[in-house]
């Protein structure tokens, strides 16, 4: 895990949060005289995160308006790099093309870690089969070409019942990291499976669909639990499932990832945004695994916080 800021890496945002509109207003000044706005926009994984924090944001700064946007990892460094947007949730870092168009923009991305994450292999409670996959198997089911349509296909002794599969659209973060890898070639899927940039849309499909397989974030499976039921993953070294203590660990591999937001180095100039980071980093050793993923351990946040760019 990178400790310090990364210049020339972006990254994407979430979810509309609606509490951030009434508690902005019209972003006027607060008590303590901040105002103005901040905006995300970004990865549906990291969302969890960013909306926590905006909203108890602006319950401590009624007079600043957040608003978190959904687009996926890809679309929110879209907007960013297109100075659309001030902060970048994303699941996964910057690519050399949106560094690129953010440099043709003249925009400077800061790289901020904030959480471990781990994607989570899930399949609907009446299946009672598929307790455990290897990389391989993964591979097989997804991987472009794949001939895998039912799951007897997959292992022998298994169901003769049609696989159907659930995952993240091609702008998501987590599309781009479970790819490379499982897949072993970042945006490499087959393209016969329901995809969604709304992660709740694919727990409601796979816990209505025995046949089902699916993968989205651990915050994601940790909410659902009761739904759903996560596949331990065999990487060689026997089935490993997702906890908070085996994604910070690296033990779940290949599949525990950072997660991070990108910030526009000419926004953090504003009171309200460097505010507003300051704040994110200062409370996500809290925040964090209340929304359900893991935080940076061994004084982290404190580095990153030290290590923001001097104000002007």
């Amino acid at each position: 895990m990178r400790t310090t800021f990364k210049a020339g890496t972006v990254g994407l945002a979430i979810p509309l949060v609606a509490g951030a509109i009434a508690c902005g207003g019209g972003g006027g000044v607060s008590e303590g005289g901040l105002g103005g706005m901040v905006t995300l926009d970004g990865s549906s994984t990291v969302f969890p995160i960013s909306e926590a924090m905006a909203e108890e944001f602006q319950i401590a700064n009624p007079g600043v308006r957040v608003t978190v946007g959904i687009s996926g990892t890809g679309g929110g460094f879209k907007k960013f790099c297109g100075g659309e947007t001030d902060i970048s949730d994303a699941s996964r870092p910057i690519k050399d093309s949106e560094r690129e168009l953010c440099a043709e923009n003249g925009i400077v991305p800061i790289e901020v870690p904030v959480a471990w994450d781990g994607l989570t292999v899930v399949i609907n409670p009446e299946n009672d089969w598929a307790a455990c996959m290897t990389v391989d198997e993964l591979k097989r089911v997804w991987q472009p070409g794949s001939t895998v349509s039912r799951w007897s296909d997959v292992r022998d002794g298994w169901p003769d019942m049609e696989m159907k599969l659930y995952g993240p659209g091609t702008d998501s973060g987590t599309f781009d990291y479970f790819t490379d890898a499982i897949v072993g070639e970042e945006d490499a899927s087959r393209p016969d499976y329901t995809a969604s940039e709304d992660d709740n849309v694919l727990v409601v499909g796979v816990e209505g669909d025995q046949e089902a397989l699916g993968y989205f974030g651990f915050a994601y499976y940790e909410e659902n639990q009761e739904r759903l039921n996560s596949v331990a993953i065999d990487n060689g070294l026997g089935c490993v499932s997702p906890t908070r203590e085996t994604i910070e660990s690296g033990e779940y591999a290949p599949l525990s990832r950072p997660m991070f937001i990108y910030l526009n180095s000419s926004a953090l100039a504003r009171p309200e945004v460097r505010a507003f980071v300051e704040f994110y980093l200062t409370n996500s050793s809290a925040l964090v695994p209340e929304v359900g993923y893991v935080p940076l351990g061994g004084g982290r946040y404190d580095e990153l916080l030290a290590g923001l760019p001097a104000a002007d």
